[in-house]
């Protein structure tokens, strides 16, 4: 098996996505933090802690960071300023930079339905990918430094993202919708983009999974109001796996059109939420565990390859969106015209993320 030899040159090798502070880098080093849970080596821990310490002034000031803004992925390496904080108690730089990104919550616009804004230059929209960056850092404070108040507001927001982005017919979560309807790619009558893009689907059901384990379980209506809404989801996602590989493709009921193809980082997305799920026993394991672990091993054994003296992790999609303005107009065609890249922060995150949860079920069993 070759998850430790890929993961450790990736960690060894790392550069960062961006000069300012991203969730891309975030996926990386939320992976780190569950491997270094699970396995307790301390080379997990020290990359966290010297990426960190790159990002966050002794001032807690955090490096590119602009609250105004409003950009909601600037949340999602919140929860891995808290575990330094575990870590590194007296570090007091770390609970600056988590009340930094907290306050930004307090003030992030929201849509007249509840839902926080996606970004300042994207203005009642809410993405898929939202629920993943916002939510379970917003659970997490809420759990460990609020009281817990605001659960109901967690709730209310993927509640509405169920009644107005997934479609009966498909049983499948669109990537985004315009609340004022006003955007090109947004339907005039249903304010949907126009197709199903495969991480974006990865990113809510991560973020359902990530933000169940974040709530504290005394508060027992909230926390189990996400269990159907995966169930739901991820049945809905099950018939359009490949029959092949078992995994997804970039545009998930889309399998024949020319050009589609099988896409890791959103199938090691749900195979992540899968496994999860088994464990925090929010979906059936008799059924379920066996596609997850499926899923992450054909990624490993027909995905990542040998390059040189290292492995490699292909067929990646480097980035999609929606807008801003008549850019990236959500069309089928737009999707696949991104470009096909290798070892992306994001897939090399959820990579580690599935592992991890693999390591979980084999010391469990």
């Amino acid at each position: 098996m070759n998850y430790d030899s890929y993961i450790d040159y990736s960690l060894e090798h790392f550069v960062p996505a961006k000069e300012k502070w991203n969730y891309e880098d975030g996926c990386v080093l939320q992976g780190a933090v569950y491997l270094y849970q699970v396995t307790g080596e301390e080379k997990y821990k020290d990359f966290v802690l010297n990426y960190l310490n790159d990002f966050i002034s002794e001032e807690g000031k955090i490096k590119g960071y602009k609250e105004k803004d409003y950009n909601i992925d600037s949340i999602q390496p919140g929860r891995v300023v808290m575990a330094a904080m575990d870590w590194l108690p007296e570090e007091e730089k770390f609970q600056t930079a988590v009340e930094t990104l907290r306050h930004q919550l307090e003030n992030q616009p929201r849509c007249e339905m509840g839902n926080f804004w996606h970004k300042q230059i994207y203005p009642y929209q809410v993405w898929l990918d939202g629920l993943y960056m916002g939510q379970p850092f917003y659970a997490a404070y809420d759990t460990r430094f609020g009281k817990k108040e605001n659960y109901r507001d967690i709730k209310d927001q993927f509640m509405n993202v169920r009644k107005h982005l997934f479609v009966e017919d498909k049983k499948l979560y669109m990537h985004a919708y315009d609340e004022k309807r006003v955007q090109p790619w947004a339907d005039s009558e249903t304010g949907l983009s126009p197709n199903f893009w495969l991480r974006a689907i990865g990113w809510y059901l991560v973020g359902i999974v990530d933000t169940y384990e974040e709530m504290a379980e005394m508060v027992f209506e909230m926390r189990e109001a996400l269990v159907p809404l995966f169930q739901e989801a991820i049945e809905g996602l099950m018939p359009y796996r490949d029959e092949e590989t078992g995994l997804f493709y970039d545009l998930v009921a889309l399998p024949d059109l020319d050009g589609n193809y099988i896409e890791t980082s959103g199938s090691l997305l749900v195979a992540y939420s899968i496994l999860k799920a088994c464990r925090l026993k929010m979906i059936n394991p008799d059924i379920y565990l066996p596609i997850g672990k499926a899923m992450l091993e054909t990624v490993h054994d027909t995905f990542l390859v040998k390059s040189g003296d290292h492995f490699t992790l292909t067929s990646m999609v480097e980035v999609s969106g929606l807008g801003p303005g008549d850019k990236r107009d959500g069309s089928a065609e737009y999707y696949l015209s991104e470009p096909i890249v290798a070892d992306d922060h994001k897939g090399m995150g959820a990579f580690m993320m599935a592992y991890s949860e693999l390591l979980r079920t084999e010391s469990e069993a």
